[in-house]
Order: structure tokens, then C-alpha cells, then sequence
């Protein structure tokens, strides 16, 4: 079945970086919407990030616009979150998301999407 993988979560300080990547298998990657989504600890699940297919329409949740970027390699069936200027609220377990889709339309419901991965913890100390 299909998998998508997080990896690149951790501890960083506040005003750090890191990059989360979404390795995905068994799938045509290309044919798929791919997003962000986080949850802190007793909150919802919530909308970062997604980029359509070919990687040249992005959309950003207000709270990390301009601090977050989100990017995809076709050939390499790779998704990135590059994360900067952190805040201690971006705190979350952070997952990859994928829907089948090729259109341009803004997904930014959890139902949305047909797949998902197992998260990457993300901390930010203050």
C-alpha cells in the first residue's frame, strides 16, 4: 500500500531551522497533491502547507507564512518543509499528506487527503 515517511524532526531552539522531508512509495507521486499538517498536544490537526503536482502552486497557513517553504522533487517522489525562524508554538508533531489530485484548488482540510504518514515530532525550545 502506499507509505509516506517524516523524517528531519527534533529539538531546535527558537529563531532555528529545520527541514522535514516526506518520502513517498508506491504511488504515482506526480499525480498527487501533497501537504503539511501538524498537531500540538490536545489541539486539532492543522493545515501548514501544500503544493500541487507540479510543484509551482504552494499555499501557507497564516501563522507560518514567509517563515515556512514548502518544495517537492518528482524524480526523487520527495516532498520538504524547510522551517525557519521557529517559534515555540510551531511545537507539533508534523505529518506528510497526499491527495489525489491535479488540480490548482486550495486543500486545507485533513479529510482532503487520501493518505498519510506516521508524523516527525518537532520541538522548539524558548
Amino acid at each position: 500500500q502506499v507509505q509516506l515517511v517524516e523524517s528531519g524532526g527534533g529539538l531546535v531552539q527558537a529563531g532555528g531551522s529545520l527541514r522535514l522531508s516526506c518520502a513517498a512509495s508506491r504511488l504515482t507521486f506526480s499525480a498527487y497533491i501533497m501537504g503539511w499538517f501538524r498537531q500540538a498536544p490536545g489541539k486539532e490537526r492543522e493545515f501548514v502547507a501544500h503544493i500541487n503536482w507540479l510543484g509551482d502552486i504552494a499555499y501557507y497557513a497564516d501563522s507560518v507564512k514567509g517563515r515556512f517553504t514548502i518544495s517537492r522533487d518528482n524524480a526523487k517522489n520527495t516532498m520538504y518543509l524547510q522551517m525557519t525562524s521557529l517559534k515555540p508554538e510551531d511545537t507539533a508533531v508534523y505529518y506528510c499528506a497526499a491527495r489525489a489530485s491535479n488540480s490548482g484548488s486550495r486543500y486545507y482540510q485533513s479529510t482532503d487527503y487520501n493518505y498519510w504518514g506516521q508524523g516527525t515530532q518537532v520541538t522548539v525550545s524558548s
